[in-house]
């Protein structure tokens, strides 16, 4: 594949991530207007939110097979066929019931979307291209939270929450044409048959992980349930590979995590990845709340972050080039649990302009330590792993995200259950900020671990460092 179709094809990536992404989130500003038009409690609507993310988790791991057995091509159109028309039916969605089955529709076309599309661009990619089309893949990944609230808040405000389901069909019929121009119909013609048992061992593991991590964030007095039920989960995940491991054709193959640098991705990515998907929830709940800005303020105020994901997204090929993986990942660490505990200096009579620096260094810092993470997954990958490297990153990013929202919101009930609130207060944010911060740290040590030189046959460093 040459060059610019390869970065035509990872925009058109990027822009499935996107979507895929945006209507994870954005649907929380709708929820009082949607709860209105259903006649439901506002809470009772969660399960929107939660279908969603259940879907996507357990239909991920099947996307790879299916694109090596009917073609990239066919899996990835339909996909987002999928994902368009369940957009439309959540947005004539007239019940709760109604919804919720929509969702999940919308959850399945999701699941397959992004996965098939990153394997078809990580296959064609030269690992010195490498970088270059994983910060495409993967900048959205970041925008789409930050930016949600504002959408949002923007299209209820002004049109209607169906509105925010509808945005996604001229996306969904634009990537279906560009995926018909850009992606070939790819098969692995020695495929084997699929694998039932360890599909359902997975996708039950991943429903009771993703669920245990929805409810243990909302409902505090039964936490300890809730965590029982993601302690089994992992227990489900760890037999599942561990059976996967034994049969001649697995649904997934773990031999990619022998290699340090997608081990490490993985494991140190995943911690990075839950802290920073804290800060999206706190932020606007912290504005509004403790704050006493509207939702339209806080989201424009939030936007600052996705300023700075912008301006930093020319200079990652260039920094990597200069300093390799490793220091990047090491020193930006630091930096990025600065950032986050400086929520804690956030109060009302915070000026602005410092609010606004702050924010906007963080989106920096989480720009570079997110390409550089999901760049160095893959580039020790041997090709024939890489449809199950994928696949495994996939997951593990869907529930991280996930995760690092559910670990923000038990933070803060825990912290207004010690100290006796009943709403949080400033002072439960600014814990709340400090705890996840020092987490964001445990990172550091899966680094440390790290060659000095892991990635620079992708990165250029050692190349450039002999010049």
């Amino acid at each position: 594949m040459e060059n610019r179709k390869i970065k035509y094809t990872a925009l058109l990536v990027a822009l499935t991530f996107f979507m895929e992404n945006l209507d994870a989130t954005i649907i929380v500003t709708a929820l009082p207007a949607m709860a209105a038009t259903f006649r439901v409690a506002t809470v009772d609507l969660n399960i929107g939110i939660s279908a969603y993310l259940l879907a996507v988790a357990v239909f991920i791991p099947i996307g790879g097979w299916l694109a090596d057995r009917f073609g990239a091509r066919v899996i990835f159109i339909s996909a987002i066929v999928l994902f368009t028309v369940a957009s439309i039916l959540c947005a004539l969605s007239n019940d709760l019931t109604y919804f919720t089955v929509a969702r999940i529709v919308q959850g399945i076309g999701g699941a397959l979307m992004v996965p098939v599309g990153r394997l078809v661009v990580i296959r064609a990619t030269p690992k010195k291209e490498l970088v270059q089309a994983i910060a495409y893949i993967t900048w959205p990944g970041l925008i789409a939270p930050i930016i949600a609230p504002a959408v949002g808040g923007f299209m209820v405000t002004h049109f209607a929450w169906q509105w925010i389901f509808y945005i996604n069909v001229p996306l969904g019929l634009f990537a279906i044409y560009a995926g018909l121009k850009l992606i070939e119909n790819t098969k692995d013609t020695e495929i084997g048959r699929f694998d039932w048992i360890g599909f359902l061992m997975l996708a039950t593991a991943c429903a009771m992980v993703m669920y245990g991590i929805e409810r243990v964030g909302q409902d505090i007095a039964d936490a300890a349930t809730y965590l029982i039920i993601c302690a089994l989960g992992v227990v489900l995940f760890i037999l599942a590979a561990r059976y996967m491991t034994r049969i001649p054709q697995p649904l997934l193959k773990f031999d990619a995590f022998q290699h340090k640098t997608f081990a490490s991705s993985i494991i140190g990515g995943s911690i990075f990845r839950i802290s920073i998907s804290a800060v999206p929830f706190l932020l606007p709940l912290m504005f509004q709340v403790a704050f006493g800005l509207s939702a339209l303020h806080a989201g424009l105020l939030i936007l600052t972050v996705f300023v700075g994901n912008i301006v930093m997204k020319p200079f990652t090929a260039r920094i990597m080039r200069r300093f390799g993986f490793r220091k990047i990942l090491m020193v930006n660490g630091v930096i990025g649990a600065i950032t986050i505990a400086s929520g804690a200096l956030f109060t009302p009579e915070t000026p602005w302009i410092w609010m606004v620096i702050l924010l906007f260094v963080s989106g920096l810092s989480r720009s570079l330590q997110f390409t550089c993470y999901s760049s160095l997954s893959f580039v020790d990958i041997l090709p024939k792993d890489k449809r199950y490297a994928t696949t495994q990153f996939s997951l593990f990013f869907q529930i991280s995200l996930g995760m690092g929202v559910a670990l923000a919101a038990l933070i803060l009930r825990g912290l207004m259950h010690i100290q006796g609130h009943d709403q949080p207060e400033l002072v439960d944010f600014h814990w709340t900020y400090l705890i996840i911060a020092a987490f964001s740290l445990l990172s550091l040590f899966d680094t440390l671990k790290l060659k000095k030189d892991a990635g620079d046959v992708v990165s250029g460093y050692q190349q450039n460092a002999s010049h």
